[in-house]
């Protein structure tokens, strides 16, 4: 059976890619880290299909956790009220209920799948999926960490086929921390790819390696500037230009269609405006305007933007490739006056 990691780039259409690989017969296993994601995944099925086939079922990561592995699997051996997402006591030993549970008889989210893995239940999850699924599939999987990746790289025995399907550099969240376990998992490109393959999985930088929703321009510039590299389906080209000149900034903040993105509390500011970040998955952008604080602009003007810390340059990754038409980028210095 295939196991294979997609590793995709913006706009490249990975959702696209799960959803041709569906039939209205399908048994399917649908996991992803965020609700959004689920919400847009069961749209996009219901699109195709115009109802959910019956064999299909898309979960978020913890809501998977929790009522397809440790419910059905601990039973009644453990009073479980639901996860805490606050963090485990520091000295809790590990193996023991403390280490996993709060006192209030929840599961520490960060440990869900440490414990499965501690308690050698992992074969019986896998005996669930495979009498239950012939295909499973992990979507936005460069944002599984720590144990949650410990997890993944076990179910490459699974005897169905597997896909996982992502896009390391959007990498902006984690579905958990724990510590120092894979503190670095993230900052190397390399080292994530041969930890993947390590566990048993295929890579393929390929399938999905051409970006539908950015121009050439914008793929030219994510990849000469970011050193992040991708191309384009497209033959068109758009502008990429720093805007200095005030009357121009006025007309782009006064243009209510043209997104302005900041690094962060972009709630600071008036008009349609969003955090890098955050923006990850959403679509719907035509040109796009991008704030750059004291240092990105340093690091813009110097063409060092590849040098920037690897969470700062992921979300400005996501940022630049929401752009369907241009980018232009401004000095958030010059924005006072936008200011709420």
């Amino acid at each position: 059976m295939d196991k294979r990691v997609v590793l995709a780039v913006a706009g490249s259409g990975k959702t696209q890619h799960i959803i041709d690989k569906l039939d209205i017969n399908s048994r399917t296993l649908i996991v992803t880290y965020t609700v959004n994601n689920t919400i847009n995944l069961k749209k996009r099925i219901l699109r195709k299909f115009g109802v959910m086939p019956k064999g299909v079922r898309v979960y978020t990561y913890f809501s998977f956790l929790l009522s397809f592995c440790v419910r059905p699997i601990i039973g009644s051996d453990m009073k479980i009220k639901g996860v805490s997402y606050s963090e485990p006591p520091r000295f809790a030993k590990r193996y023991t209920p403390e280490h996993y549970v709060s006192q209030g008889h929840r599961l520490y989210h960060n440990r869900i799948a440490k414990m499965m893995i501690d308690s050698g239940h992992v074969p019986d999850i896998i005996r669930r999926i495979e009498k239950y699924f012939d295909f499973f599939c992990v979507d936005e999987v460069q944002d599984f960490a720590a144990n949650d990746f410990n997890l993944l790289c076990e179910f490459s025995t699974i005897d169905i086929e597997v896909l996982c399907v992502g896009d390391f550099f959007q990498h902006t969240f984690d579905t958990s921390r724990d510590g120092k376990t894979l503190k670095n998992l993230h900052n190397n490109y390399g080292s994530y790819l041969y930890k993947l393959e390590c566990a048993g999985y295929t890579i393929d930088l390929n399938t999905l390696s051409h970006s539908h929703r950015c121009s050439p321009t914008v793929c030219r510039f994510v990849t000469e500037k970011l050193g992040i590299t991708i191309s384009s389906h497209r033959q068109d080209e758009v502008d990429i230009a720093l805007i200095d000149d005030i009357a121009h900034v006025e007309r782009l903040f006064s243009d209510d269609s043209i997104v302005k993105l900041f690094f962060k509390e972009s709630y600071k500011y008036i008009g349609w405006t969003e955090n890098w970040g955050n923006t990850k998955g959403l679509d719907d952008f035509s040109d796009i305007c991008i704030v750059l604080n004291q240092t990105t602009f340093k690091a813009y003007k110097k063409e060092q933007l590849s040098t920037l810390a690897p969470s700062t340059l992921n979300k400005l990754y996501v940022a630049c490739t929401r752009a369907k038409g241009s980018v232009y980028f401004v000095s958030q210095n010059l924005l006072a006056k936008y200011k709420c």
